[in-house]
Order: structure tokens, then sequence, then C-alpha cells
């Protein structure tokens, strides 16, 4: 096994869905392990806020990554990678990340997370990214969305 991905899908999408699924295939042939938390209970919770319960979803990915001894056996993070990232989610969950190798696909024509956004973040960690002519949900890019995390595994 090279490594563990932890593959975390977007808000009101599922671990089973087509861009995640896509993902652990390629991890799975590269030799990486991979699990795909669920957070859909916590996205229904719009009696917390209208993103979902944000707090309990990190909670949970906190809680899974120590449980999987990525935190507990002080396994470093070699990677990240993100598709349409949520920069900003109000001033209560600003968005940030370690120090590591990032690469990014986002859509030009995303009607969620502004796109000047994304690319003034991923110039700040001189991030790789890449836009597409798609939207938020990059649903015309899945194939290249997978090359793009392929590309982030092989060089790690």
């Amino acid at each position: 096994m090279r490594g563990h991905c932890i593959l975390s899908h977007g808000f009101e999408s599922g671990p089973d869905a087509t861009k995640v699924t896509a993902l652990a295939e390629v991890a799975e042939r590269l030799g990486w392990s991979c699990e795909r938390p669920d957070y859909t209970d916590l996205d229904g919770r719009r009696e917390v806020s209208e993103l979902g319960d944000v707090p309990a979803r990190l909670r949970r990915l906190r809680t899974l990554a120590d449980v999987s001894g990525l935190v507990s056996l002080q396994v470093p993070v070699a990677g990240l990678f993100l598709m349409a990232p949520p920069i900003r989610m109000g001033e209560a969950h600003p968005f940030d990340a370690a120090g590591v190798p990032i690469s990014i696909v986002h859509g030009w024509d995303d009607e969620l997370c502004p796109t000047a956004e994304v690319v003034e973040w991923a110039g700040a960690r001189r991030a790789r990214l890449l836009l597409v002519g798609d939207g938020h949900r990059l649903s015309d890019h899945v194939a290249t969305s997978a090359n793009a995390f392929e590309q982030l595994l092989a060089g790690l």
C-alpha cells in the first residue's frame, strides 16, 4: 500500500457519487487504500445552518482520520486534492490547508464558489490549479478530475 486516501464528498452528495467513485478507482489502481465518509445525515440538518451541520462534519472527518491512524500514528498528510472548493463558507468556517502539495479542479462557471476566490487561494499556496469550462458540480469533467487526481497521487 502506497498510502491512504480519505475521499470526502461535497455537500448534498454522497460517498457513492460519480466523482468520488472515480477518484476511489484511481487510488485503488495506484495501490492506495481509501475510504469515503458519509455526511448525508449532517447535510440535511438545516436547523444548524443552510449548509447543514458543518462543525459535526469536521468532527466526523477528524475522528475518521484518528481511527484510520492518520493522526495517532503521526502519519503526515502527503497531498490534498480539491474539486470546486468552498473557500468561504461565511466567517464561521474559513477554509485552510496544510502546507502540502495541493491540486485543484474548479469550474470557470461555478455558481456557488467564486472562481476568483479559488484562484487567489490557490495562488497564495502555489497550488496546481486546473480551471475547466464547467459549473460547480464539474459533471462534464469527471474524467479530467480523475486524471488530475492521478497526477497528484503519482507525484507523492
